[in-house]
């Protein structure tokens, strides 16, 4: 470790190369349970391109694994530490370098806060669109690495559908750049695309230019109550067939309300089997509010509640956004499961996964992206009782199997990392398994790109 240490000091400042263990220890993880997370031999704070080109030389030429990190607010254990390696976190790497009103780019360094850059791109009229609910906290680089998606997918779409162009430094410290900075461009493969959710085994983003789009109206809510799942899922349908683009269609299962009034004491209807809000940030939302109002009704919604103006909807999206957090204090330790399933089988998900919960005995609650099919259901246990652990693991793999057997995914947008390598090959099939396998040798031969992860 020593020569390790001093060949990095050789094109880093000190500050930038920590090796305090108890610092390391913190940095040795996401927020993924069950991931094992290794011991580093370093950490590693760049500020500047030229400074991770040094990491990634200095580790080639040495053999030592490295694993680019980002805010690790990741839910899949893809930023865990392995044994030996060097930890290189981009999050002082937080610039803006530039907003571009005309083209309706922005170009940012990897450590950017999705936040920041939604308030610095909101002072010229724009917007960058993909909001992960850990958008106060999360970084634009992590964002790339993992695919994230968030509450507005189901009109504006995910991160990579934003991203353009790439600045990214290879195993062997070679700067690559992918992509461009204009609206077109199909010059070559598009290794623009490749390189997102790839979560750090081609190569370290260190600059991206992201799409910008013209900021929307403020939104407004409705909140229906259902007294199933099966008929929050038939609304669902409803609305997605009737031709209608929410700027948000979110669902949240009895125990994720329950939960979230029992953090927040908002006062959420703790009767209902499944509350659904439907957004619209349209210049005149107030007549698609009552169309999707009446496809509720039609569909057995129980109560309808359009919010009164923006305080009131960002009030019901608060409650969303916190279900995370109200679940982790049901039982202390969360399992967060990214099953992605057709629209058509959103219930069928929702129903599989109470029995799951009834016959394993643990309480799950379901929180989903229900415009796109995107859900999260959360398993609640005690990580000090080894029993209640183990019905942990098996109900999350339970549901996993559940969502491919409905023609789904086993991630939407939290991606593989470590929690689900051995799910990715079923997914896969063993051919498809082999060409990507292919495509990480040719960006990483010798293998030091957070390994162990994906494959």
């Amino acid at each position: 470790m020593s020569d390790l240490v001093t060949r990095l000091l050789e094109g880093l400042p000190a500050e930038a190369v920590l090796t305090d263990t108890d610092v390391l220890a913190s940095y040795a993880h996401d927020m993924a349970s069950f991931c094992p997370a290794g011991a580093p031999a370093v950490l590693v704070l760049p500020r500047e391109r030229e400074q991770v080109q040094h990491v990634l030389r200095v580790a080639s030429e040495l053999r030592v694994p490295v694993v680019p990190q980002g805010a690790r607010s990741g839910l899949s254990g893809a930023a865990n530490a392995v044994d030996g390696c060097v930890l290189l976190s981009l999050v002082r790497m937080n610039r803006i370098v530039n907003i571009d009103p005309v083209n309706r780019i922005a170009v940012v360094e990897p450590g950017v806060v999705n936040a920041d850059l939604s308030k610095a791109v909101a002072g010229h009229g724009l917007a960058y669109p993909p909001d992960p609910s850990s958008w106060e906290q999360c970084t634009i680089g992590g964002n790339i690495g993992t695919g994230a998606g968030g509450l507005c997918c189901v009109k504006y779409g995910v991160t990579a559908e934003y991203v353009l162009g790439l600045d990214v430094v290879l195993a062997d410290g070679r700067l690559l750049s992918t992509g461009r900075s204009t609206a077109k461009g199909v010059a070559g493969y598009d290794l623009t695309r490749l390189f997102v959710g790839s979560e750090g085994t081609l190569g370290v983003v260190v600059r991206a230019v992201v799409a910008l789009r013209p900021a929307p109206p403020p939104q407004l809510v409705l909140a229906a109550e259902f007294g199933s799942a099966a008929a929050a899922g038939d609304a669902v349908c409803r609305i997605m067939a009737a031709g209608h683009t929410p700027s948000l269609l979110e669902l949240m299962d009895r125990t994720s309300v329950r939960a979230v009034n029992r953090l927040l004491k908002m006062g959420l209807p703790e009767s209902t089997e499944a509350l659904l809000l439907a957004g619209f940030d349209t210049p005149e939302p107030g007549a698609e509010l009552a169309a999707v109002g009446e496809l509720c009704r039609a569909a057995g919604a129980t109560e309808v509640v359009p919010a009164e103006d923006a305080a009131e909807s960002e009030m019901l999206l608060a409650a969303r956004r916190a279900g995370l957090s109200a679940l982790e204090a049901v039982k202390g330790t969360t399992m967060i499961d990214d099953v992605c399933v057709p629209r058509a089988r959103l219930a069928e998900l929702l129903d599989g996964v109470a029995r799951i919960a009834d016959r394993h005995r643990l309480t799950i609650g379901v929180i989903a992206h229900a415009g796109d099919g995107n859900t999260h259901p959360t398993v609640c246990f005690d990580a000090t009782d080894p029993d209640e652990s183990r019905r942990a693991r098996e109900s999350f793999d339970a549901i996993m199997a559940l969502g491919l057997q409905l023609g789904g995914t086993i991630t939407g947008e939290h991606g593989v990392g470590v929690l689900k390598r051995e799910w990715l090959a079923r997914e896969l099939g063993p051919d498809s398994l082999e060409v990507q396998r292919g495509i990480k040798a040719v960006f990483d031969p010798l293998g030091i790109l957070n390994p162990g992860k994906v494959f």
